[in-house]
């Protein structure tokens, strides 16, 4: 079954490429309709984790029992395999992934991308590629996909983007590409201390091969953690990522902030924690400072933005350096000992990286409506678009909202968990990056002034129509998912937080 999730979108791109010259039309419509099924078989997946928890019997060493899993030879000679499965920590990205590509080919329907048949299967392929990254559970696996999605997202900015997007597509490469290879150095050198050696997550969480080697096992996870830190991205490693959304498709630049930049975070809490707890933990203080500075940094160059993408750009380092700040903390309780701050930070990452997944495609997507309707992404180039605009008004409120962690919408639970597992764990680190939220909120709040309210201004004096039918039906579910976790939070907590409990278990063993 998860391997149909996985390879579906990826044999729908095949078949597209393959048939004869189709109709945009009916590129866009087989593009939606392969997104649809491949998330009704992520939601049928979701109950069978539900109903039976140890579906996978779980492995001993890693984050809670491991469903639906597949192991399979595929590189003996070195002690790779195709292993995948879902768990508490996977299962919720699998999921929001299904979620935003779906979105992204409902928002394409009335888009006039040229060449669509190219556009809809890389897009397939790209989904393929990162639902398989998150199912991985061998690390030779997971750098394919970790590489493949470089490259796809390259050809998706250089081919549809606007602006300079040859420029920012080649930053996008070389910046993650360099950063790509400091991690398969990490993953050579997990490989090589392993007795016997072998790629597989599982085995190598059970080994921690470098406990108590402290000089080789920091020196890993500072490859491992700079790869990492890349795709993530994180202060100082972030200069790729507003080019990269600048100049991007609306659906490119949801994809890349929602999906892609959870593989570099979701990667220390799958491969960093629990491989190699004892540097983490060594290194937890400074980690979590690098993660408050990311969330400092993020929020005050937004607030300096007058291009509405590139802010929404620049709150995607801040608020992926909660996620760090959270990771962080985690690692900083006692060794030995059971820590329920050490959980809730935890927790607080993983819902964050679903929050903001959901959260910042919405906002991309709304950028995508705004450029399209006036040309530029410059705040001051509007005002007043709550009279023509009065769907598009409410869901960018909703979106906005969400993203300063307004209690009801899924920011805050991520947030308010990682600032009481953080203050309670590592309040030095944790304490400043209070005033993240509060510049976040204020950067927001004016955009949301700037475009919404006021008399009607519109570029070049063109009209502004209202959220069409497909950018509702695109947009709405993304919101209406952070409104159901904000409210009833157990609806995600209920697969997480046991994973979160067991993960934050592997780091202070």
């Amino acid at each position: 079954m998860l391997s149909a999730v996985v390879f579906l979108p990826l044999l729908t791109a095949g078949v597209l490429m393959a048939l004869p010259a189709l109709p945009r039309r009916t590129v866009l419509v087989v593009w939606v309709a392969a997104t649809a099924v491949d998330l009704a078989l992520v939601a049928v997946v979701w109950a069978g984790y539900l109903g039976a928890p140890a579906a996978g019997a779980g492995a001993a060493g890693f984050a809670g029992p491991i469903a639906y899993e597949t192991r399979l030879a595929w590189i003996p000679s070195v002690g790779s395999g195709y292993h995948i499965g879902v768990d508490g920590l996977s299962l919720p990205l699998v999921a929001m992934t299904a979620v935003l590509f779906l979105a992204c080919a409902l928002a394409s329907l009335r888009a006039r991308h040229p060449r669509p048949r190219a556009y809809a299967a890389l897009f397939l392929a790209l989904q393929t590629v990162s639902t398989g990254l998150f199912a991985a559970l061998d690390l030779l696996l997971f750098f394919v996909f970790f590489d493949l999605s470089i490259a796809l997202m390259y050809f998706v900015i250089a081919g549809w983007g606007h602006g300079d997007p040859a420029r920012s597509a080649l930053r996008f490469f070389l910046y993650t590409f360099v950063g790509s290879l400091a991690l398969l150095v990490g993953f050579i050198a997990l490989y090589l201390a392993a007795d016997p050696h072998t790629f597989d997550m599982v085995e190598l969480a059970r080994q921690t091969p470098l406990n108590g080697r402290a000089a080789a096992g920091g020196a890993v996870l500072l490859a491992v953690g700079v790869g990492l830190a890349v795709k993530t991205p994180l202060v100082p490693f972030h200069t790729w990522l507003p080019p990269a959304h600048t100049d991007a498709p609306a659906a490119g630049s949801a994809i890349l902030a929602g999906v892609l930049l959870k593989m570099g975070a979701y990667g220390f809490a799958r491969i960093a924690l629990p491989i190699l707890p004892e540097a983490w933990r060594a290194w937890a203080p400074a980690i979590a400072v690098l993660g408050t500075v990311s969330v400092l940094y993020g929020a005050l160059v937004a607030l300096a933005q007058n291009d509405f993408k590139r802010m929404v750009a620049y709150t995607s380092v801040n608020h992926m350096g909660y996620v760090v700040l959270g990771l962080g903390a985690a690692g900083t309780a006692a060794a030995g000992t059971a820590s329920a701050g050490a959980e809730l930070a935890v927790s607080g990452a993983a819902v964050q990286l679903v929050s903001h997944g959901l959260l910042t495609g919405a906002l991309f997507l709304l950028a995508g409506v705004l450029h399209e309707r006036g040309g530029t992404y410059d705040m001051g180039a509007y005002s007043g678009l709550a009279a023509p605009a009065p769907r598009f008004a409410a869901l960018l409120t909703v979106a906005a909202f969400g993203s300063l962690g307004l209690p009801g919408l899924s920011g805050f639970i991520a947030e308010f968990q990682v600032f009481t597992g953080g203050l309670g764990l590592a309040p030095a680190a944790t304490a400043p990056a209070l005033l993240g939220i509060l510049i976040t909120a204020a950067l927001l709040l004016r955009a949301l002034q700037r475009i919404l309210l006021g008399g009607l201004r519109l570029p070049g004096g063109t009209g502004f129509g209202d959220l069409r039918a497909e950018e509702s039906a695109a947009i709405v579910p993304l919101l209406a998912l952070s409104v159901l976790i904000g409210l009833v939070p157990r609806t995600l907590l209920d697969v997480l937080a046991p994973a979160a409990e067991a993960l934050a278990g592997l780091v202070l063993r």
